[in-house]
Order: structure tokens, then C-alpha cells, then sequence
């Protein structure tokens, strides 16, 4: 079972954890099969790929209205939402070998 920290530091349940599961494997696969070191819309590219091949619907880079209080105030504009529940926006963090 997937679980986060809340922030009052109780764990809860993960929205959608069966389907996050599958994401963040096939994310796991895409980057340990292109390592570390790319640019991010490369990642990206190779997700959408794997999530595709592992049989998900796709929307990418679909823009939403944001309104508030009546007003449109801009688009928010995700990376992908997949089979039409998560949204995913990948990122590429630096890392740091660690010395022994």
C-alpha cells in the first residue's frame, strides 16, 4: 500500500495507489534503461512511450482553465494525466555521487 506524511505527520491512503503504483514502475523502468544525466523532456518522451506500451490513455500537455472567484485568472497546463485520474509531471533531480 501506497502512503504518504501528511502534514500533520499521519500517514494517509494515496488517491488512485493502485494506478500510482504503475506509474512510478514504469517511470523507475524508463530511468533505469536511459540513467541518469538527460534533459527532462527526454524523460518525458520515454514516459509516454512506456505508459502507452504498458496499455494507459494518455492526455499530454492538455490545458484547464483556472478561474478564481469568477475570473479566469490563467490555464493550468500538466506535463500528462494518465487513463484520465493522475496527473505526472516528471522531473530530473542532480545527484551527487556520495563518497565512502
Amino acid at each position: 500500500m501506497l502512503r504518504r506524511a501528511g502534514a500533520d505527520k499521519t500517514d494517509e491512503m494515496m488517491i488512485h495507489e493502485e494506478l500510482s503504483g504503475k506509474i512510478i514502475g514504469a517511470g523507475m523502468d524508463v530511468l533505469n534503461e536511459l540513467r541518469p544525466g538527460l534533459d527532462e523532456k527526454l524523460y518525458e518522451r520515454a514516459m509516454i512511450i512506456e505508459l502507452k506500451r504498458r496499455g494507459h490513455s494518455l492526455s499530454i500537455q492538455r490545458a484547464f482553465p483556472v478561474f478564481y472567484r469568477s475570473e479566469l485568472i490563467g490555464n493550468l497546463i500538466p506535463d500528462l494525466i494518465v487513463d484520465d485520474a493522475v496527473i505526472v509531471d516528471p522531473k530530473v533531480a542532480a545527484c551527487s555521487p556520495t563518497r565512502t
